[in-house]
């Protein structure tokens, strides 16, 4: 009997635990949408383009030198953990005239990875301001048309985050002067969006072959 109790906890407990939290991915809550169709990006001579793409958007603003941090640290705890995912990148939205401190610190960056998903948008001040107010959050950009927060955008356009986080209630955007809320709250919604999507490809794959 004792031998019968053991065997049954080595065996056949794991795969209960295995099917229980296979069941919990499978079921898991999509990432909340939290603004709908976002505005058009500004005109551009770039082809970047929200649709089609898991989009990580951010503002660095005017003084690109001095958001340097932000941009390292959306770098090693972001973007290099997932940007070899083929629908995902980066978009940076900054104003005309910060050519030559994008280029500057392009080149910082890809001393410490491929950059090749790392895109720059140049726009005019009030068409940035426009875009911005587009995504509807409860934030703003400074003086310098920036902002420490950076913002998921799905494949159609849709801005997710967060409508019951433990701290901030509605949680728009993630702070990347903040190793804590990328480690802790980005990293894991960005999962959580990708699993997503990946789960939803192989349902339709599967529906495929009915």
């Amino acid at each position: 009997m004792k031998k019968t109790f053991v065997l049954t906890v080595l065996f056949v407990l794991p795969i209960v635990v295995y099917l229980f939290f296979a069941s919990g991915v499978t079921n898991f809550g999509k990432l909340p949408t939290l603004t709908e169709n976002v505005s058009n990006l500004p005109p551009s001579d770039s082809d970047v383009s929200l649709k089609g793409k898991i989009t990580i958007l951010g503002f660095l603003g005017k003084d690109i030198e001095f958001k340097k941090g932000n941009a390292f640290n959306l770098n090693q705890k972001i973007y290099k953990r997932f940007y070899e995912f083929k629908d995902f990148q980066f978009l940076m939205v900054v104003p005309k005239g910060t050519e030559e401190k994008v280029s500057e610190l392009k080149k910082e960056l890809g001393s410490l990875s491929d950059v090749g998903k790392w895109n720059f948008m140049y726009a005019k001040e009030n068409e940035i301001q426009a875009f911005f107010k587009g995504l509807r959050t409860n934030l703003s950009l400074d003086d310098n048309l920036s902002t420490p927060y950076v913002f998921i955008i799905d494949k159609e356009g849709n801005l997710r985050g967060r409508t019951n986080d433990e701290e901030e209630g509605v949680k728009y955007g993630f702070d990347a002067t903040s190793v804590a809320d990328l480690n802790n709250k980005m990293e894991d919604d960005v999962k959580i969006i990708l699993a997503e999507y990946r789960m939803a490809l192989k349902k339709n794959n599967s529906n495929r072959d009915k």
